[in-house]
């Protein structure tokens, strides 16, 4: 049974969790499309798709979208990336996904291409998420696309945050009606969250990654851009085996949640390396701590 709309689920106020899966590099998608799947079952109200993370190529996050709507009903937000595209093509594209019953979509400027690369593949960047927000919406209005659901990134690690927010509120002026925020990993992140509570009009979902090990944390901290972590997080998984990070990362989140629950207008989860059982575990205490019990029926 298909779920309702990511827009439908915020304007009644419903607390959505969305759960994001990284897609595949190479063209082995069962595994995704059946982690997609359970996890949509388990109470995922829509799974959003990474578009080529970090400029590497991957299967491309509208197909895999569309494919998940048309074959299993899963509601799903694609993001879209600026940096391989001119408008041209995202048009094509986003007429495309209208056409498979995809109505919303999360707008990013992208990563670089990796330095590696660079000598084969360069970037389009023709537009910033702003202006492909704004080229959106008039492409909308001329009758060329149907009115899209429009999501946005919020960088509540940013080093200047009233800078991040400025940048937030011309998103909002070109369109976009909702943002997922990076990972919510310090006390800082948290405070942020409640200053774009008070700065912004549009929905705010709380990014949640689960950290699972030591050296886990210790990469994301030291090479993953729009990531801080508090020490005393980092600290806490010195140790632990496989299990017990897991469980310490179930926490870590469950903190994380309560911290910015006043704030937020649901919950945005990253799955770490595939590990769907974990994620799901996170989606049940996240639904326990709302007072909505178990997984809805889909």
């Amino acid at each position: 049974m298909e779920g309702a709309s990511l827009r439908a689920l915020l304007e009644e106020n419903k607390r959505p969790i969305l759960v994001e899966l990284d897609p595949p590099r190479q063209t082995a998608f069962q595994p995704f499309l059946q982690g997609a799947r359970d996890l949509y079952l388990a109470g995922a109200d829509a799974i959003t798709v990474a578009d080529c993370p970090i400029g590497r190529a991957s299967i491309d996050a509208s197909m895999l979208s569309a494919k998940l709507k048309r074959e299993y009903g899963v509601v799903t937000l694609p993001h879209m990336a600026c940096r391989d595209r001119n408008l041209n093509a995202v048009k094509a594209l986003l007429m495309g996904l209208s056409m498979e019953g995809v109505e919303s979509v999360l707008l990013v400027t992208g990563d670089p291409v990796s330095h590696e690369d660079r000598a084969e593949v360069k970037g389009v960047f023709q537009m910033n998420s702003r202006s492909l927000a704004r080229a959106i919406r008039k492409l909308s209005e001329t009758g060329a696309l149907p009115s899209l659901f429009l999501c946005g990134a919020l960088n509540v690690n940013a080093r200047n945050f009233e800078k991040e927010l400025d940048k937030a509120r011309q998103k909002e002026e070109s369109g976009m009606e909702a943002f997922l925020s990076q990972p919510i990993l310090s006390a800082r992140a948290a405070e942020n969250i409640r200053l774009a509570r008070q700065a912004l009009r549009g929905y705010i979902l709380g990014g949640l990654f689960p950290v699972v090990s030591y050296r886990n944390a210790c990469f994301l901290r030291d090479n993953v851009a729009g990531v801080e972590m508090d020490e005393e997080i980092l600290s806490s998984y010195a140790g632990l085996n496989r299990e017990q990070g897991e469980e310490r990362a179930r926490q870590v989140c469950r903190d994380a949640a309560l911290r910015v629950r006043d704030w937020v207008d649901g919950y945005y989860i990253m799955t770490p390396f595939q590990r769907v059982e974990l994620v799901k575990s996170i989606m049940l205490d996240l639904r326990a701590l709302d007072g909505q019990g178990g997984a809805p029926c889909v």
